[in-house]
């Protein structure tokens, strides 16, 4: 009888593990995939679970969870081509070791009190994991590589960040402001006669000295409406060298 329930806790606890899990696979990824199959993948996954209760060699019984983690995987997501199927592999295994890495660091010993708090702690360890996911492309996706001409036809290749805060623009010209640490055009650009543009910072107004470019391109846009803003007090974010201005999100490719 105390058998029976074992194997019944087992089932119920990896038919939630692996439903979560796939379903922050299919989340992350934005597989949109029907909750039906999530949960045919899930119930194979629950069931390939009591292979662990065969008496095979340990390699033998790591192939055939391998082997499962597969099926498991084309149950759900099916197979669409090697780099869809590999993406999807990848994704479950990573989110597969971060909650049971989280849930070892625990020592959670294993009775009906730990099943519970499991069960709980599982859906907020992966809504974390997700968020953290979420942001990281959100950083990736807001960093350009971005080629800056200047007026003397010399070139700047550096790694830009879109910054949401920077929507400075000359009010004179109209033209949108990038900002630059002036260390940076070092035997690049000599500054002679800058446009002195009147800024509002959060504690005082300020004039930022600015110089006029040829153009500036990023994802093989180019653009021409831009004025470069030199800083002295200006500090790299996420390993950018340039502050771009928020417009190029809503802005027009121009020449």
């Amino acid at each position: 009888m105390n058998m029976k329930i074992y194997l019944d806790l087992l089932f119920i606890l990896n038919f939630i593990y692996d439903m979560l899990i796939l379903l922050t696979v299919s989340v992350t990824l934005k597989r949109n995939i029907p909750f039906k199959r999530i949960i045919l993948g899930s119930f194979f996954g629950a069931i390939s679970t009591f292979i662990i209760l065969i008496p095979l060699n340990q390699y033998i019984l790591l192939i055939l969870k391998i082997l499962a983690g597969i099926i498991m995987l084309l149950i759900t997501f099916s197979y669409h081509n090697f780099k869809y199927f590999m993406n999807n592999l990848l994704y479950l295994y990573m989110t597969s070791v971060i909650l049971a890495g989280f849930l070892y660091y625990l020592k959670l010993e294993f009775n009906n009190l730990s099943y519970i708090l499991i069960l709980l702690i599982a859906p907020l360890i992966l809504y974390l994991y997700f968020k953290m996911q979420k942001e990281l492309k959100m950083v990736i996706n807001y960093e350009k590589k971005v080629t800056i001409t200047f007026k003397n036809n010399r070139t700047l290749n550096l790694t830009g960040y879109l910054d949401s805060g920077n929507k400075l623009q000359d009010p004179i010209t109209n033209k949108y402001i990038i900002l630059i640490n002036k260390k940076i055009l070092k035997g690049i650009y000599n500054i002679r006669s800058p446009i002195y543009v009147p800024i509002q910072t959060v504690n005082h107004h300020s004039l930022l000295p600015c110089i006029s470019i040829k153009n500036i391109i990023i994802d093989n846009k180019v653009y021409t409406d831009y004025l470069l803003g030199i800083s002295d007090d200006f500090k790299e974010i996420s390993g950018s060298e340039c502050l771009l201005n928020y417009h190029l999100i809503e802005g027009e490719e121009n020449v």
